[in-house]
């Protein structure tokens, strides 16, 4: 049987950048170890297979050594300081994905006459990130008393999507590549990240992370497009006083976002007295609709908190939240799980062109993520459209 050369460092180059280990690919791939040693050579097939597996190209594999996969908007992530060295695979397909539908809606926006929106790069981090959030607020139309209306969370967020989506901001929320459940987007590699461009500003949330998370990802993602900056980050509140990667910009961008979302004279205004501190932080958190990760930050920013029991309550209330996380279970409307994967103003824009005749169904169907013309109508039929 016909064997194909590979170099021995593609296959701990593709599995490393799915995140895989041996012992996850050995019962698909026996022959994995020896691959890896140069000592045997997979067949087309098997490597075909292994590529699936790996979710990386198949001509990678012919390369003499593994290739260099730069993001290609400037990198803010950090673990304990230190900048992230290799993005996933989960990561790169989802970049990518939403570029594609970036350039999609972008050329639309041109055939169709659509302006540039005015609030992209309209500011720099000169400005006072109070004022900037000021400024935010009053264009988005995104202020306290409408979240305290919201009857939880996940309304809250949905009245902030809703909002910069009218706004013209495309809004793809996601906890998945593209719409393979079985490829879950890891919180802690990334929780967002923003592509600024006047006719078609995009901002990205990882929907695996909780949903008050994600508010404060969206409102930091929306500060990087205000400033007309390309980003990928991950939007700690924690970092919102501390020096980190990115300088200055991603320290604004999360100072504007906790402003943003609770603006310190209505948070001083809102605070008790001798009021127990998992008692506040659960009390304000209704309030504000925002994380207790963004409540404990305000509290040392108004000097409730030390910075060391900042951090100790901060460590534990993560722990606590990620095992929440980890506890819920998913499921729901498959048509607003789409949308929502995709953003409402892409979706809604992308099934009308291809009504009209401008994109093909095949394209729209690919950019989607469906495969059924009966899928797709009711799609459209959900979102208001006349099919």
């Amino acid at each position: 049987m016909m064997r194909v050369a590979v170099q021995p460092e593609m296959f701990r180059w593709a599995r490393e950048r799915a995140g895989l280990d041996v012992l996850a690919l050995r019962s698909r791939f026996p022959h994995l170890a020896a691959w890896e040693q140069g000592e045997a050579q997979p067949t087309l097939r098997q490597l075909a297979r292994y590529a699936r597996a790996t979710h990386a190209p198949l001509g990678y594999f012919f390369l003499p050594a593994p290739p260099e996969e730069p993001l290609p908007i400037p990198d803010f992530r950090t673990i304990g300081g230190r900048v992230i060295a290799r993005p996933s695979a989960d990561l790169l397909d989802t970049l990518y994905a939403c570029q594609a539908r970036q350039a999609w809606f972008r050329d639309e926006a041109l055939v169709t006459g659509q302006r540039p929106l005015p609030f992209i790069a309209s500011m720099d981090i000169a400005i006072a990130p109070d004022r900037a959030a000021d400024q935010l607020r009053q264009t988005l139309g995104f202020s306290v008393q409408a979240r305290r209306e919201c009857s939880s969370w996940s309304e809250a967020l949905r009245l902030f999507i809703a909002q910069a989506d009218a706004l013209g901001v495309l809004v793809m929320v996601s906890g998945v590549v593209g719409s393979n459940n079985t490829r879950v987007l890891d919180p802690e590699e990334f929780r967002g990240f923003a592509l600024a461009d006047a006719l078609a500003p995009l901002v990205f949330v990882n929907g695996s992370d909780s949903k008050s998370a994600q508010m404060f990802t969206l409102a930091h993602e929306l500060a990087h497009l205000w400033l007309g900056q390309s980003a990928l980050s991950d939007a700690g509140v924690e970092g919102a006083g501390e020096p980190q990667h990115g300088a200055g910009v991603e320290r604004w961008c999360n100072q504007v976002a906790a402003e943003l979302l609770v603006p310190l004279p209505e948070f001083i205004a809102a605070l008790r007295e001798g009021e127990l501190l998992d008692d506040a932080m659960r009390r304000l958190a209704r309030e504000f609709k925002v994380s207790t990760l963004v409540v404990l930050r305000r509290l040392l920013d108004v000097g409730r908190l030390s910075r060391d029991a900042f951090w100790q309550a901060f460590r534990a209330e993560q722990a606590r939240l990620v095992a929440i996380q980890a506890a819920s279970s998913g499921g729901g409307d498959f048509y607003r799980t789409t949308t929502a994967r995709v953003g409402k103003r892409f979706a809604r824009s992308l099934v009308e062109s291809t009504l009209e005749g401008r994109t093909l169904y095949r394209d729209a169907f690919h950019m989607l993520g469906i495969a059924k013309p009966g899928t797709f109508n009711e799609l459209g039929r959900s979102l208001g459209l006349p099919i």
